[in-house]
């Protein structure tokens, strides 16, 4: 059956649907196949043996049609291939040679997600920026406090004032170092072709040698994840701080699972991609507290004392640069960070080799769920 003129709607988020003068399905995006359960097969059947008799969007069709309106219904409960979710549905008469009626189905979550991510896309940018010129202003008046004290420190023969001038050294270095990570993201990335299992790998084995008592790590591969395009060292750096970080939560004690999934048709940062990858990082913690959680990638916000604030912002920032998102589901008991990172996010770099898994096996290569 026709229907090229709706094309165009096949890369939206929204679930869209077309329905003929008798009420037959005569396109839906893959949004749509995805959100409802719809198959190719369910074109040219009646509207209720798609969506069932009771289904508010049958409703809404039926509504707009009769009225010959366009109606908008918000705080929707609908029944999905993934469960209940709250939307909002539009629909209306068009004409048209291959449909009556179009139908757009938006859940309310993922609108309020588009929205926070812009908001934080901004709101970091901005921070970004304004970290970038106060580090660069600092730098260069704290090497020559440090110099200062490193000659003074030669010229003085009193032990106990030499131990003063030690503590400005020492000081000096850490905010040289801590200015040095807060720099760290402005190099531009080494990009290869990387298995995300062997990332996670990586990760697991170095907070297990960091915390071989009480910690127990677990895995959920989907091991037909194909591999992606991006800077290992940045997604192994983004991985760990946030591992880390439910480890420190935790006080080392409890159960982390790393789990990887294929997601289909997703929109990050305003951007429609057909494939991404799903990393998701849980932990049975304590939780982010409320106070945290609407600041909790700026830099130099911490709950926790003596922390410096900068692991979770740096995980975001290494994450957006590979056009990716990072969201977080947090309540005692259950905190989940999710990342997704697109698989055609970066071009394909020239002359990769064709074993890029390394000495550990092929690409897809990845340990058993346990």
């Amino acid at each position: 059956m026709p229907y090229t003129v709706f094309s165009g709607l096949d890369f939206l988020d929204a679930a869209i649907l077309a329905f003929a003068d008798d009420g037959a399905l005569v396109y839906h995006n893959p949004a749509a196949a995805d959100l409802l359960g719809l198959r190719e097969d369910h074109l040219g059947l009646p509207m209720d043996a798609c969506l069932g008799p009771e289904s508010p969007i049958a409703q809404a069709v039926r509504n707009a049609c009769r009225d010959n309106i366009s109606i908008t219904e918000h705080e929707i409960l609908l029944h999905t291939a993934h469960g209940e979710a709250y939307v909002s549905i539009t629909a209306g008469p068009i004409e048209a040679e291959e449909a009556a009626a179009l139908v757009e189905v938006r859940q309310i979550d993922q609108q309020r997600r588009i929205a926070n991510e812009e908001r934080l896309q901004a709101q970091q940018q901005a921070n970004r920026e304004l970290i970038r010129n106060l580090a660069h202003e600092i730098k260069n008046p704290l090497g020559g406090i440090r110099g200062a004290a490193q000659l003074l420190a030669h010229e003085l023969h009193d032990p106990q004032m030499r131990e003063y001038t030690q503590v400005i050294i020492e000081e000096s270095q850490r905010l040289q170092s801590l200015l040095d990570r807060l720099l760290t993201p402005h190099r531009l990335p080494q990009l290869s072709e990387i298995n995300v299992h062997e990332v996670l790998e990586r990760v697991r084995s170095l907070m297990l040698a960091e915390t071989p008592n009480g910690l127990a790590v677990k895995r959920d591969y989907d091991t037909s994840v194909p591999p992606l395009i991006g800077d290992r060292e940045q997604l192994i750096q983004a991985v760990l701080n946030i591992v880390r970080n439910a480890v420190q939560a935790m006080a080392g004690v409890g159960e982390i699972l790393l789990r990887t999934r294929i997601a289909r048709q997703i929109t990050l940062n305003r951007k429609r991609f057909p494939l991404a990858i799903m990393v998701q990082i849980i932990d049975n913690g304590p939780g982010i507290p409320e106070a945290l959680k609407e600041t909790l990638f700026y830099p130099l916000v911490s709950g926790r004392p003596g922390g410096t604030g900068i692991g979770l912002h740096l995980a975001h920032t290494f994450v957006t640069q590979h056009h990716g998102t990072v969201d977080f589901e947090s309540r005692p008991g259950y905190t989940c960070f999710t990342l997704h990172l697109p698989l055609n996010g970066w071009p394909a770099p020239r002359n990769t080799p064709a074993d890029s898994a390394g000495d550990d096996g092929p690409a897809h290569a990845a340990r058993p769920r346990s």
